[in-house]
């Protein structure tokens, strides 16, 4: 007599049950630390653009026209990402006050806020 192999659909169902309790465990932890790594990145990214654009001034007596030209002086090798948007032209420059046509700070474009509250824009 041959004994059947595989497995029953009631076992099947029991450890689909498991693998569904877990993943529900796991998958808002994950969700929740990819969201504070970009958080981390943008802080991290906005303060190597204000120190860039420091330095700039700093030695050119001037801020710059564009972040671009960070790039062009060798101040940055690249103008990094807003990790939000994942795209590197939706940064919203900040002029000096009274003038226009520099950059004096930088700042997110990314829409809405973190879970802290503080919308990305005003970082």
């Amino acid at each position: 007599m041959q004994t059947p192999r595989g497995f029953t659909l009631i076992e099947l169902l029991v450890v689909m049950a498991v693998l569904g309790i877990l993943l529900s465990l796991a998958a808002p932890r994950y969700f929740d630390q990819v969201d504070r790594s970009r958080d981390a990145v943008l802080r991290h990214n906005l303060a190597g653009l204000r120190e860039a654009i420091d330095r700039f001034h700093a030695d050119n007596a001037r801020y710059p026209a564009e972040l671009k030209e960070l790039v062009v002086k060798r101040y940055i090798r690249e103008v990094p990402l807003d990790p939000i948007t994942d795209r590197a032209d939706t940064w919203v420059l900040v002029p000096p006050p009274g003038q226009s046509a520099a950059v004096f700070d930088v700042r997110s474009g990314a829409p809405g806020a973190p879970r802290q509250g503080e919308p990305y824009a005003s970082w």
